[in-house]
């Protein structure tokens, strides 16, 4: 197994055992208030949307998480058949590995063999040249691109990257790919000086993915024989960096700590056009099994359907206005920003 691999299954073996279903963020600080009179019925019809041009049974995703080895191609052809069978978009794992270990592509591409028909989203680094994302954009057959930015990562990461200067190659990629791009964080949230500069430079879809699931420092930290457990709170809290996004009006999507339809729900009412969500799908995958997830989604996309009913909603273009409220310390983040 080669290091890039080795990373791999460490990402994945890390994310599981720092997981808590309970653990706390910043949704538990958000508050939405619901009508007692709703005038509305369940149905899931009510959660249909498109994305990048294809029809999808709900709005909330399979976010990137991973490929690049063995027990990440079983993970990825799961994940392929339980996004195919639900109708929601996948997005890949980073697969900036293949430039240098083409062998590894079967990880990768076997999600589009499973799902032929659905939305695959790519996934590269932002050192990444245009010429080999479009390549792994046509090799996976890729609807759009995910370019993450993850320089904290980097810096907890013992053989990380330590020279972040990636505007000249973002340009690049805009000008040359041919799919849609997402710009994404990878669980310390986007900036809104950042969301700034990057939409008056062309980009016009963004992935927050903010503060509150993953934490790539502490897995990293784990890794790594200094204590840099300092950099664990170093990110923005999703919603504080989903209110930055909507305030620069720009598409974006909203992943970081989804825990359940109510997270789900909060997400879209803080102005998210999609949820994504990774660590808390993989871990039922890893524990249970594929069918285990399956019934999950499909949960979920009955339970958002209700959610929606109770909260007075028909079209999710309207959610977005569902009265909220926040506790007192996010309200002093909000202030302060």
């Amino acid at each position: 197994m080669s290091i890039r691999s080795k990373r791999k299954d460490e990402h994945i073996k890390l994310a599981e055992k720092f997981y808590s279903q309970k653990k706390i963020n910043s949704f538990d600080e958000m508050h939405i208030i619901r009508p007692a009179l709703p005038e509305a019925s369940v149905s899931k019809t009510i959660l249909r949307t498109k994305m990048f041009g294809k029809d999808l049974a709900a709005p909330f995703f399979i976010n990137a998480m991973t490929g690049g080895s063995q027990k990440a191609y079983a993970i990825n052809q799961s994940l392929g058949k339980i996004a195919s069978k639900t109708q929601i978009a996948l997005a890949l794992g980073s697969a900036s590995i293949l430039i240098k270990e083409h062998d590894q592509l079967d990880s990768f591409i076997v999600a589009r063999e499973e799902n032929p028909e659905g939305v695959i989203i790519a996934n590269v680094n932002a050192a990444t040249s245009a010429n080999d994302a479009q390549k792994i954009v046509s090799e996976l057959k890729a609807d759009a691109l995910q370019i993450h930015l993850n320089a904290v990562q980097e810096i907890a990461m013992p053989e990380g990257e330590r020279k972040f200067y990636w505007l000249d190659n973002l340009r690049k990629l805009r000008q040359q790919i041919t799919v849609p791009l997402v710009i994404k964080e990878v669980g310390f949230g986007l900036d809104r000086a950042t969301i700034h500069l990057l939409k008056n430079e062309g980009f016009s879809l963004f992935d927050i993915a903010g503060s509150g699931g993953t934490n790539f420092a502490q897995i990293e930290n784990a890794r790594n024989q200094s204590d840099l457990s300092y950099l664990e709170t170093v990110g923005l809290p999703t919603v504080i960096s989903a209110i930055m996004a909507k305030k620069e009006k720009v598409d974006f999507i909203v992943s970081g700590g989804i825990r359940n339809p109510l997270d789900v729900l909060k997400a879209l009412c803080l102005g998210g056009k999609y949820v994504g969500i990774a660590n808390t799908f993989l871990q039922v995958l890893i524990k249970n099994d594929a069918d285990t997830l399956l019934q999950m989604i499909l949960n979920w996309q009955k339970e958002l359907a209700g959610l929606l009913a109770i909260y007075g909603q028909t079209d999710l273009q309207t959610v977005s206005s569902i009265p909220k409220y926040y506790d007192l310390q996010l309200q002093n983040w909000l202030q302060q920003l």
